[in-house]
């Protein structure tokens, strides 16, 4: 599978960004996908996950100012950020979790086998 990520930009801190990742490969329908994120010497950190089903799960951090959903038909997965804050500055990647397996509770990097090469999202105070 091949995911392709864009959206990201610089806009200032208060601002939106609409992120995208689209899916190459059969059973995109089916597998869970997650966002997250990576800043310059941090951990890669979950920011949003869905389910096949339309389940979602989110960063403590980014509840109220992020919404992640899908659209299989399009084979596209989105994440909008409002209220963007500095400390959001990061590489923004989308990745796929192995078909058949559904979304955990607290998703870590190791439970996707699929990754994107990320969106750069910039944000200025």
């Amino acid at each position: 599978v091949q995911l392709q990520a864009s959206g990201g930009g610089l806009v200032e801190a208060g601002g939106s960004l609409n992120l995208s990742c689209t899916a190459s490969g059969s059973f995109y329908s089916m597998n869970v996908m997650a966002w997250y994120r990576q800043a310059p010497g941090k951990e890669r950190e979950l920011v949003a996950g869905i389910s096949n089903g339309g389940m979602t799960t989110y960063a403590d951090s980014m509840k109220g100012r992020s919404t992640i959903s899908r659209d299989n038909a399009k084979n596209t997965v989105y994440l909008q950020m409002i209220d963007l804050k500095p400390e959001d500055t990061a590489r923004y990647y989308c990745a796929q979790r192995p078909y058949g397996l559904g979304l955990p509770m607290n998703p870590n990097p190791t439970d996707f086998d699929s990754w994107g090469q990320g969106t750069l999202v910039t944000v200025s105070s």
